[in-house]
């Protein structure tokens, strides 16, 4: 933008002056409410803690190291577990999230009125809550276990799984779907001919990639009673089994690994 100078020369400038003082006072209350916020934190925290922390960690890795490696025949089960907790649970969760994406997408929705403001209702609440809130809540009415912990990693994956989907739906090309309508199709037929086949890579994809994610959360629900190797992690952390413990982490790491390394090999496969 042109500006003229004190001896009436064009100058140019990216921003005009207001627009220069507008954003200098954007950072100044930028700088002000992060200054704000840094001392209600500093308020709150034992900053004692916080320097002798290096030499807590130091201490416990000292006894940490070397792993309790005779404890890994116990792991076998715990490990198990969390693993038909990721797997049940997403798959209950893909069965649900179906009909759910179906109802949310505007080209699929028999109302967008009233029935899809009650699916994406139903999306927002079940990925607005945690799957360790979940499972604490289900522990209440159902006991603690794997049940417990299946049904958290569902109702938490219902959301996520039904969100991707129906922007899947939405994202077809809709010439297909007028070819087959152009037959005579009923409204079955066109979604099994003409919608199905569209969205199956992206099904899969998700599927895959919602697993993934359930094998992490899965290692953790054990710590409110849900079942899996988070109750050993648990249990050897209240007696402060530290050998456990790591060896515990080092468990839980090898599965990750492993579920991420089978994650892409099947998102490969399939893209």
């Amino acid at each position: 933008m042109p500006v003229l100078d004190r001896d009436g020369t064009q100058v140019w400038r990216r921003r005009t002056g207001k627009e220069s003082l507008g954003r200098w006072f954007g950072w100044l209350l930028g700088v002000a409410a992060f200054v704000y916020c840094w001392q209600i934190i500093s308020d709150a925290t034992t900053w004692f803690f916080v320097w002798d922390a290096p030499r807590i960690a130091n201490d416990i890795w000292t006894r940490a190291t070397p792993p309790k490696w005779e404890y890994i025949t116990q792991l076998g089960r715990p490990i198990w577990d969390t693993l038909n907790i990721a797997t049940l649970g997403t798959l209950i969760a893909l069965f649900l999230a179906v009909p759910v994406a179906f109802l949310a997408a505007r080209n699929t929705t028999p109302s967008a009125l009233l029935i899809r403001p009650v699916a994406l209702l139903i999306i927002v609440s079940t990925r607005s809550i945690n799957s360790l809130i979940w499972a604490l809540l289900l522990i209440a009415i159902i006991g603690p276990g794997v049940f417990a912990g299946v049904i958290a990693i569902a109702i938490r994956s219902i959301g996520f799984c039904a969100k991707l989907l129906y922007e899947a739906i939405e994202e077809i090309d809709h010439a297909q779907v007028e070819a087959i309508t152009a037959t005579g199709a009923s409204r079955w037929q066109v979604m099994a001919y003409g919608i199905v086949p569209q969205i199956l890579p992206a099904f899969a994809g998700i599927a895959v990639f919602r697993w993934d994610i359930n094998i992490r959360e899965s290692t953790v629900l054990g710590l409110v009673g849900a079942g899996g190797i988070g109750l050993q992690l648990s249990a050897s952390l209240n007696v402060l089994a530290w050998p456990q413990v790591s060896l515990i982490l080092i468990v839980i790491l090898v599965a990750v690994i492993i579920s991420e390394w089978v994650s892409a090999k099947v998102r490969g496969a399939i893209i």
